[in-house]
């Protein structure tokens, strides 16, 4: 009879991370979460919750600490993982195998921490000064400690902001008129792989690109010698000169969504008119390549058109974005647009850091 867990071999499956564990079919002890196990594995194969357990500081004083910090970070991480938003899920998750195994220590023979340990943790030992640096830098050393496994020779970055509704008087939480409601207003910056380098929690009034310096600077610093270059996309909110400056001194790739304007759309007229003849089913796409200096400029820069003709609309669509790139206009808005993608990698991000 063909061994029903698909293995050449019969036995009972074990993950490598701990021999002790042994997956059977049995309904006496059920978890709904064992495919966090798999997880568990990619953390202990990279060493992620050790890295973050050797660089956060232990709050507690005496003898009597009964979890680990590593495993309360694991219980929080995990928990997220697998959804569990809220502390109180602890009641159940401490108890549960799958769980218990996962944070390891005492709790993989007795249990997990609890709410209000789990509380203390989140709320008051992880919001000390030096933790919540720690934690600021956190994802790098992951990126870094994944980057050992995985050969690369260009990084890209894109940044933007989004929106983290709240609900009652929060901190900081204010309201914001392009949004429509009362949030945070927080900044990401992600590779092109998806990992999440660097974010900031801010007020909900602020511009979207307030504090781009605080984010930014700290990635390029991390990379400068490691890789041989590093790209940077943003949208309009990022067109700023010293954005450019800093980007051009650094020696970094760009491009950057440009705000249209009367001179700028001067220099593609002869685009912006409807092209002769019966309309396509596809859509036209015209580009154009030009230099341009703004008032605030120190100097010129490159400057990509884009004009599309879509069928059934009476308005073209147009776009500008400025660039330091020397492909072609076409290769050059294509670049610009896999920045789309970062759209999703923030919801996932704003998960992660609930």
């Amino acid at each position: 009879m063909t061994n029903p867990t698909g293995e050449a071999q019969d036995g009972i499956l074990r993950p490598d991370f701990d021999r002790r564990i042994m997956l059977e079919f049995r309904g006496s002890v059920v978890t709904s979460d064992a495919g966090l196990l798999a997880y568990r594995e990619l953390d202990d194969a990279l060493g992620l919750s050790s890295t973050a357990g050797n660089l956060l500081s232990d709050a507690r004083t005496g003898k009597n600490g009964r979890h680990a910090l590593v495993g309360m970070f694991r219980q929080s991480v995990f928990g997220g993982l697998a959804g569990y938003e809220d502390v109180n899920d602890a009641l159940r998750l401490r108890l549960d195998p799958a769980m218990r195994w996962i944070i390891g220590g005492k709790a993989a023979k007795g249990s997990g921490a609890s709410p209000s340990q789990m509380g203390r943790f989140e709320t008051n030992w992880l919001a000390k000064p030096e933790n919540l640096a720690t934690l600021t830098d956190l994802s790098g050393h992951w990126i870094d400690q994944v980057a050992k496994r995985r050969s690369c020779k260009r990084v890209v970055l894109d940044m933007d902001s989004s929106v983290s509704p709240t609900h009652g008087d929060q901190e900081k939480s204010v309201w914001n008129g392009h949004f429509g409601c009362t949030c945070y207003h927080p900044l990401f910056v992600f590779n092109q792989f998806g990992d999440m380098e660097r974010c900031a929690l801010r007020p909900g009034n602020v511009h979207s690109a307030d504090g781009w310096e605080d984010v930014l600077k700290p990635i390029i610093a991390r990379y400068r010698g490691t890789v041989e270059t590093i790209a940077f996309r943003g949208d309009a909110a990022f067109a700023q000169p010293n954005m450019y400056e800093f980007l051009e001194a650094e020696g970094i790739e760009y491009a950057i969504r440009l705000p249209a304007n009367q001179t700028l759309q001067a220099e593609i007229t002869h685009l912006l008119k409807r092209p002769v003849g019966r309309p396509p089913h596809h859509v036209q796409r015209l580009y154009q390549s030009f230099r341009y200096k703004a008032a605030s400029w120190s100097h010129p820069r490159r400057v990509v058109a884009k004009v599309e003709w879509h069928l059934g609309e009476l308005f073209r669509r147009v776009g500008f974005i400025v660039t330091n790139l020397s492909c072609s206009s076409k290769n050059t808005v294509r670049f610009y647009n896999k920045r789309g993608t970062a759209e999703q990698w923030i919801k996932e991000g704003k998960g992660a850091i609930k």
